[in-house]
């Protein structure tokens, strides 16, 4: 099958905390409706040689509601034109609260949008100020409630535990106003301090504290207990949902799929081989304009890489990694991280256990050759 991911580069502002590849509107020479116009180009450029149809799309940035829902229904019509969506297509949008109105969710639902993902980060509006976010503590609830009321049944909620100045009881109080509003999807990212965002040169002149590890450690525990009563079992380190409401785009990446990227800086990776997008959107923007693929590198995926990446990528999943796909000496390793609680062994899969999920990195280091 194969998935198709579709960056918009577009923010209101950027966050501080942020590296993606995103621009605040009108710090770049690709307007809103220029980016459109690139996007239908690429896909066209792509719908004849790759072939469909998608079984899930994912509209991620930036921000892609800042685009409005006509925009966005106009590439999911290309998409669907040029390489067809299966019937139970999974088409999910990212979106900031302070973008969301009932306009805009009839909208992306009448376009065939079928999971809204939103980034909520915190209910606590000091930990929203660290991290530049613009919408209130109410904004992300309220969101949540008007799509389901728009007919959205699967909602989910992105929050970001670690932030310097964020309490124990702060995190708590956020876990439990997002599950107030009942979200059919949770994913709680530990806070990374990236090298040259404005965050981290704030850390750097000691104006904020460092992310603990410890507290985080913490936090990932009490985020797993709440949702965990709440009804959303944990199928991915970072991911809890409701039975049969987990990501099926992130899980084709997880799986090591195929899937097509496209907009700036995307990256892609089909039949072992991975490529990359210009990240510059008006670069990206002209090679599509030359009637040429905007490619700015790409590699083939050796065996080696290949066998470490999915060793890496499965054991992140609740669902585990195949002991068959181990090495002799790698197999070998397996009893002692049994033996010390970091996993389990049944019906021939290794498991983390969460002692393990909290050291995974580890883990899979002292698995791997």
């Amino acid at each position: 099958m194969l998935s198709a991911y579709v960056h918009v580069p577009f923010c209101a502002q950027r966050c501080g905390y942020c590296d993606f590849n995103t621009y605040a509107l009108g710090r770049t020479a690709l307007s809103p409706d220029g980016w459109v116009d690139a996007m239908r180009a690429e896909i066209a450029l792509w719908a004849g040689p790759t072939r469909g149809p998608l079984s899930t799309v994912f509209v991620g940035g930036g921000t892609p509601t800042l685009m409005g829902a006509g925009r966005l229904a106009s590439v999911l019509d290309a998409l669907r034109d040029g390489f067809g969506l299966t019937s139970n297509a999974e088409v999910t949008v990212e979106a900031n609260p302070e973008t969301v109105t009932d306009e805009l969710l009839d909208g992306l639902l009448a376009a065939g949008v079928t999971r809204l993902s939103l980034g909520m980060q915190s209910a606590d509006a000091a930990v929203l100020a660290t991290l530049d976010r613009v919408h209130t503590p109410g904004q992300a609830l309220r969101s949540v409630e008007s799509a389901h009321r728009a007919g959205f049944e699967n909602v989910s909620l992105d929050l970001i535990y670690g932030t310097p100045g964020e309490s124990p009881s702060s995190w708590a109080a956020t876990l439990d106003a997002a599950l107030s509003v009942g979200p059919e999807h949770v994913s709680c990212y530990a806070l990374i301090v990236e090298p040259g965002t404005p965050l981290a040169r704030r850390i750097a002149r000691g104006d904020l504290a460092a992310p603990d590890d410890d507290l985080m450690a913490d936090e990932y525990l009490l985020a797993d207990e709440r949702l965990t009563a709440a009804g959303l079992g944990w199928y991915e380190l970072s991911n809890w949902a409701e039975k049969g409401r987990s990501c099926q785009h992130n899980l084709a990446y997880w799986h090591s799929g195929d899937w097509l990227g496209l907009g700036p800086g995307a990256h892609s990776h089909i039949g072992g081989k991975r490529w990359w997008n210009h990240k510059q959107p008006a670069r990206w923007a002209a090679s599509i304009a030359r009637h040429e693929v905007p490619t700015a590198g790409a590699e083939q995926v050796g065996v080696s890489e290949a066998h470490e990446e999915r060793v890496l990528l499965e054991l992140r999943l609740a669902t585990g990694l195949p002991l068959d796909v181990l090495t002799t000496t790698e197999a070998a390793r397996v009893p002692s991280l049994v033996a010390e609680g970091l996993a389990t062994t049944r019906r021939n899969r290794l498991t983390l256990t969460l002692k393990g999920r909290l050291l995974a990195d580890k883990v899979t280091l002292d698995l791997l050759d």
